[in-house]
């Protein structure tokens, strides 16, 4: 199982490369909920997201016969943008994505902009992600999961070593998870340094993968997920974050998509933050007084910022602030 020694070493690895991004508090939201609450500005990371901290763990550990092999990976957009960017800072050219069809056209303009193939192809993740299991194995090409690999979760784990240096007395952390990486990296540190730190995850209504996971007591590691604005956070939990995080979790609350669609907007209005709707969620419990904060320190993980415009129109034509 993963340590913090695991994740020291990924945070040597990744900090040539990412950005140490800023605990940012919040005015307007600790006062709203009643607690002292922190942005974790993940949305300011390099390629937009978090993502880009498990790819650097894994590819910057490949070895000579791994590299020759190159790499196939499946993403709904921001695990992609990190594969790609880290293969670019590691001199790997040999980069296969597949992405779902229905991707949008932000995260694959900024695909466009890497030396990598991006095949479409799939309804969902779920989908993608088998033809690109599929393809690596015909091909004989090394598959990256974006958060079932242990080198992976490590690095995406550097986000709660950051969050806990800047905030070492935070009582509760907010964590978006979709397949699970990130929050079984943040679990790991956060169990270690801060034993009694309370770990919520979020989840979209519509694809409540690690809930119903935690709940019976075994990884839905594929899950038809209805539509939902949070397409990183949509289908199945990982087995191995499962393993990881199943004791380490409080929590996973599940939010329909109002919540969400309003997160998006209140964070433009009050924060001037773009934060795509599978970041934005970490706050909606707290603007929906789903969750208690009296008090309490609350980081929460904005994950990304790679939002379709059509999309952000819609938060902020919902939202209109008054």
């Amino acid at each position: 199982m993963l340590t913090l020694a695991d994740v020291l070493a990924a945070e040597h690895l990744v900090r040539p490369y990412v950005w140490s991004t800023p605990l940012a508090h919040s005015h307007d939201l600790s006062c709203l909920s009643g607690g002292h609450v922190y942005l974790k500005l993940e949305c300011w990371q390099r390629t937009g997201s978090f993502k880009v901290r498990g790819a650097l763990s894994r590819l910057a550990r490949l070895t000579p016969e791994e590299r020759a092999k190159g790499v196939v990976t499946a993403s709904a957009g921001n695990h992609g943008l990190g594969v790609a960017f880290a293969a670019q800072a590691i001199g790997l050219r040999s980069v296969v994505i597949f992405v779902p069809e229905d991707t949008s056209a932000t995260k694959l303009g900024r695909l466009a902009a890497f030396d990598c193939q991006v095949r479409r192809a799939g309804a969902g993740f779920d989908e993608a992600h088998g033809l690109a299991v599929a393809y690596a194995r015909e091909q004989g090409a090394l598959y990256i999961s974006a958060y079932d690999e242990p080198q992976v979760i490590a690095g995406q784990g550097t986000v709660g070593m950051e969050i806990l240096q800047d905030l070492p007395d935070a009582d509760l952390l907010l964590v978006p998870v979709g397949g699970g990486g990130l929050i079984a990296g943040v679990a790991v540190v956060a169990r270690a340094i801060r034993p009694g730190i309370r770990i919520v995850g979020l989840q979209p209504e519509a694809s409540p993968a690690a809930y119903l996971s935690l709940r019976d007591g075994r990884p839905y590691e594929v899950y038809p997920a209805a539509p939902t604005m949070c397409d990183g956070l949509a289908g199945g939990f990982g087995r191995l974050p499962f393993e990881i995080a199943r004791e380490l979790i409080d929590d996973v609350l599940v939010v329909p998509e109002p919540a969400i669609r309003h997160a998006v907007a209140w964070l433009v209005a009050h924060e001037l933050l773009l934060v795509e709707a599978s970041g934005a969620i970490a706050i909606a419990p707290l603007l929906a007084g789903q969750l208690a904060a009296g008090g309490r320190r609350v980081a929460a993980v904005l994950t990304g910022r790679n939002l379709d415009p059509a999309q952000l129109r819609i938060c902020l034509e919902e939202f209109r602030e008054p």
